[in-house]
């Protein structure tokens, strides 16, 4: 079953993209296993963060998770 797109998790405001994702994890020289370390998360669940819009495997990091990650990485907002 198709989700409906007005579902999409992707779209909320402060979630976001996998090109944010990995665009921050690879500024502050983080392996995806390091990076999914620091926010408790399986390596399996990062690579799914990262994966392109619209793959099957694609999911949508939360955006208090990002907020964490950023935190702990030393990213300022």
């Amino acid at each position: 079953m198709v989700n409906h797109p007005k579902r999409s998790t992707r779209n909320r405001p402060g979630t976001p993209t996998p090109e944010q994702i990995k665009a921050a994890r690879e500024a502050v020289g983080l392996t995806q296993k390091q990076a999914a370390d620091l926010v408790q998360a399986s390596s399996r669940a990062w690579q799914n963060w990262e994966a392109p819009v619209g793959s099957p495997e694609g999911r949508a990091m939360r955006p208090a998770l990002w907020e964490m990650f950023r935190a702990k990485a030393g990213i300022e907002p």
